[in-house]
């Protein structure tokens, strides 16, 4: 009935185990990696970095960003702006001014000042326009200049003279 020969035919048999193919690194329908962000555009201007002490007069026809100190006077001829960690000892003339950092010495703008929360003047401003945020120290006078409209906005006129 039982037969040792049909036994050992019908029994299971152990199978040599395949070779695991490891999974492709990229699926082949993957997109592709994603470009990367555009880079600032660099600011025109000149930094004054957190570790420079600057003594003397600086002048400029371009914006300067200040983090370290600097001691004497200051002239620009576009935007100054103050870091957190700048320090000025120096009378100020320039379009326009946002300080986050400290200011001692007179400040002279044709736009506007703008003292962030963290900000410091101890000085007399003499500009158009001020800003002065919640939890900013101002220290002296503030001097309002008007900006004449009509000479801003009035168109250029050029003269010319008939030859007789």
């Amino acid at each position: 009935m039982w037969n040792k020969r049909n036994d050992e035919e019908n029994a299971p048999r152990a199978v040599a185990p395949r070779p695991i193919q490891a999974a492709p690194t990229q699926p082949v329908n993957a997109a592709p990696p994603a470009p990367e962000p555009p880079r600032a555009a660099p600011r025109a201007g000149g930094t004054i970095g957190a570790s420079m002490t600057v003594k003397g007069e600086v002048y400029s026809r371009e914006e300067l960003h200040v983090d370290g100190e600097i001691q004497g006077s200051i002239e620009l001829q576009h935007r100054l702006t103050v870091g957190p960690n700048g320090k000025i000892r120096a009378n100020v003339k320039a379009k326009e001014v946002v300080l986050q950092g400290s200011i001692q010495g007179n400040v002279q703008s044709a736009d506007k000042i703008i003292i962030r929360d963290k900000g410091s003047l101890v000085g007399d401003i003499k500009t158009a326009g001020i800003v002065i945020e919640d939890g900013a120290y101002f220290k002296g006078s503030i001097d309002i200049t008007k900006i004449d409209a009509s000479a801003k906005n009035a168109p250029t006129q050029v003269m010319t003279e008939k030859a007789s």
